[in-house]
């Protein structure tokens, strides 16, 4: 019921080929000014209309953040499921823009979530990490939804560590992406998941500004938690508004400085995502990519 609804007749296998052209060494030289010391700047796309029937419109979203200089990027598995039967040419297209496929992400509506769990069910998280795998994909990185009690997050371990023994078999990452239910959590459950799911298998995706905009500590969870922390999401608030990166309250220069000083490997990624849906695209990524590379430059 997940895929066979959104595929769509593959174009032939060469086809528009050339439509993603290698990045150009002036781009190439802006990506190396990049921070070193292993961290890494990124971009989730869902700050760009795309349209899941027309891959074209995806190509053209990862198009735009290597013309900014972003080094790789994140993208919810709808964008990409119509390749996953014949992956090969589009797989060498996304390469060819020169950009990191970091993570393809898995979020879905709180009644999509497999009650058990709370995670996506295994039929779906199994398609999306053999299709992210074949196309290029570091991770697979699932959301999910809050536990009501003890019992819930339990079970909701035991899924995550099973989803991420999967990947681990397919040689794939796995990391869990937290929401604002769990970042604010009375069970004190963001901590308890990283704590007690498998430091081996189970990798997370931290969403600093989810935890920042409830409230939390964001630099202190970081120096207690970073060992298990893949990526980062940044996203920058003011008044509990989200604002464009670099104009809001958030830490920015301590989180760099506190990366800095752990040593910390991984990457950094603007998340655009605004409740009415608008889709700013460069408008807003193009001064992010400037906060953050000054940010993790100093």
């Amino acid at each position: 019921m997940f895929s066979t609804t959104r595929r769509e007749v593959l174009r032939a296998l060469g086809a528009g080929a050339g439509a993603v052209f290698a990045p150009s060494l002036a781009r190439m030289q802006v990506r190396a000014q990049a921070p070193s010391a292993g961290i890494r700047l990124g971009a989730q796309t869902n700050a760009y209309p795309i349209d899941p029937k027309n891959f074209d419109t995806f190509l053209s979203a990862i198009g735009k953040l290597e013309t900014i200089g972003y080094q790789g990027f994140e993208t919810g598995y709808r964008n990409v499921m119509s390749q996953f039967a014949s992956p090969d040419d589009a797989r060498a297209r996304i390469a060819a823009t020169g950009l990191t496929f970091f993570g393809i992400h898995i979020f879905l509506q709180h009644a999509m979530y497999d009650t058990a769990t709370l995670i996506a069910p295994a039929s779906l998280y199994e398609q999306v990490a053999k299709g992210g795998k074949s196309l290029g994909a570091l991770y697979l990185v699932c959301s999910g939804a809050a536990a009501g009690n003890l019992d819930q997050l339990n079970v909701k371990i035991a899924g995550l560590n099973t989803a991420a023994k999967f990947c681990q078999a397919l040689g794939l990452g796995f990391a869990y992406h937290n929401e604002e239910p769990e970042s604010g959590s009375k069970l004190n459950e963001l901590d308890i998941l990283y704590t007690r799911t498998d430091p081996q298998t189970v990798k997370f995706l931290l969403d600093v500004g989810h935890l920042y905009n409830l409230g939390g500590d964001v630099v202190a969870f970081i120096r207690k938690h970073h060992e298990r922390i893949v990526g980062l999401h940044i996203r920058d608030y003011k008044d509990h508004q989200q604002v464009v990166l670099g104009t809001g309250t958030l830490p920015l220069l301590d989180i760099a400085h506190t990366l800095e000083q752990l040593h910390w490997r991984g990457w950094v990624e603007c998340e655009e995502e605004r409740l009415d849906g608008v889709k700013h695209g460069d408008e807003y990524l193009r001064p992010a990519f400037t906060a953050l590379k000054e940010a993790f430059s100093k």
